[in-house]
């Protein structure tokens, strides 16, 4: 259990990375699922909350094995039995999403959470036993990993039990995650581990796919939300083409950066950049969500208010974008997303839904759509200048 080189050249995904983050798609659909259904029912604020906490849970497990496989990825029996554990976990996790939802029951989800940890604390203990050189590191993750661990057990069974008022349960939760994020920063304070930074760059990209392809997923059950109402008309078919034209947009705009360069030469603001990238990625998880309820409520009604759809839709995109820049800002080496150009979109965007009261959610979402796509063209046009002043 050795650490890979830094700079190991043509370094890739694994095929049991990949196998990895399919189980993945599982736990980010079942939380989307759950998001759409409050939205749909009226009740956004409320299902905001428990969709952030649970979508902590799955970014974080995921993460976390992410950033440790790129520097100890060995590949042997004993690493893909420990990865297929957590892999269950993540499984667990999923199947406790509709409870913790609905009725902010978070049992199962505890213990899926649990069961992804202690897969990765063994790991960490195996690299202490055989790598000396990173013993400390290891350690130290091992251990910040199972105390944060026992305060989230303790969490449930004070919540559970009464001990905890409600009004102290999200604090607590914040708490811990404060606490979360401050173990690798601790661990590596001791012996920073060998990440390679094409790999993880090209770690998040797969990631940021696979939430895209979730967003595609949930508007596709929109669609049959819509069809099965039989009553198709103009509205329906803008959202639909519209929502589909903004992912891609929304693709595009995450892949014109290319962060390796940047990270290879920038390792310090790595934490900045990875624990960024979780607005990131809730921000689309979350737009699945409002493009499955505004594409459905275009067949049939739903509680929902259109304003309450606008907003849906434009958070998630607007918030996106901001986060784009700023992760990425202190990063890269050629600046391509110029702040005033992606700050001015995203300002615009959120507040396009306050017209919904009276020309309805199919143009503000046409609109989106219409916004990324200049700054789509805007960015390209820009950096094709640049090459020709070059």
């Amino acid at each position: 259990m050795r650490a890979r080189p830094v700079d190991e050249p043509h370094r890739v995904a694994s095929p049991l990375e990949l196998l990895f983050d399919l189980t993945f798609v599982v736990a980010v659909a079942a939380a989307t699922a759950q998001l759409a259904h409050t939205i749909a029912d009226g009740h956004a604020l409320t299902g905001l909350v428990p969709f952030l906490q649970v979508f902590f849970a799955i970014w974080w497990a995921w993460m976390n094995f992410t950033w440790f496989a790129s520097s100890y990825d060995t590949d042997d029996v004993a690493y893909r039995l420990l990865t297929m554990v957590q892999m269950a976990g993540v499984l667990v996790l999923a199947a406790g999403v509709p409870a913790a939802a609905d009725h902010s029951a978070y049992g199962v989800v505890t213990l899926g959470y649990l069961i992804m940890r202690a897969g990765l604390v063994v790991q960490w203990l195996r690299v202490g036993l055989e790598d000396p050189v990173s013993r400390r590191t290891a350690l130290r993750y091992a251990a910040g990993i199972s105390l944060v661990q026992m305060g989230w057990i303790l969490r449930f069974l004070l919540v559970e039990t009464g001990v905890l008022p409600p009004s102290s349960a999200l604090p607590f939760f914040g708490c811990l995650v404060a606490l979360e994020l401050a173990v690798p920063w601790w661990a590596e304070r001791a012996r920073a581990t060998n990440w390679h930074p094409h790999h993880i760059t090209e770690r998040y990209g797969l990631f940021t796919i696979i939430l895209l392809g979730e967003s595609v997923l949930a508007a596709s059950r929109g669609v049959e939300g819509a069809l099965e109402s039989g009553e198709i008309g103009g509205s329906f078919l803008v959202i639909a083409g519209s929502g589909l034209v903004l992912l891609f947009a929304l693709w595009w705009l995450y892949f014109l950066v290319q962060d390796a360069e940047g990270l290879s030469d920038r390792r310090n603001w790595s934490y900045l950049w990875g624990y960024g990238h979780y607005g990131i990625f809730a921000a689309l998880a979350a737009l699945g969500a409002g493009l499955e309820v505004a594409v459905e409520q275009s067949g049939h009604k739903v509680e929902a208010s259109p304003l309450t759809l606008g907003y849906a839709v434009a958070i998630p995109v607007g918030s996106y974008l901001a986060l784009l820049w700023a992760v990425h800002a202190p990063v890269v080496t050629e600046r391509l997303l110029r702040p005033a150009a992606v700050l001015g979109c995203a300002a615009v965007i959120l507040s396009l839904p306050l017209a919904t009261p009276w020309i309805g959610v199919a143009p503000v979402v046409a609109a989106i759509a219409a916004i990324c796509v200049l700054l789509v063209a805007g960015t390209i046009a820009t950096h094709a200048d640049r090459g020709r002043a070059g």
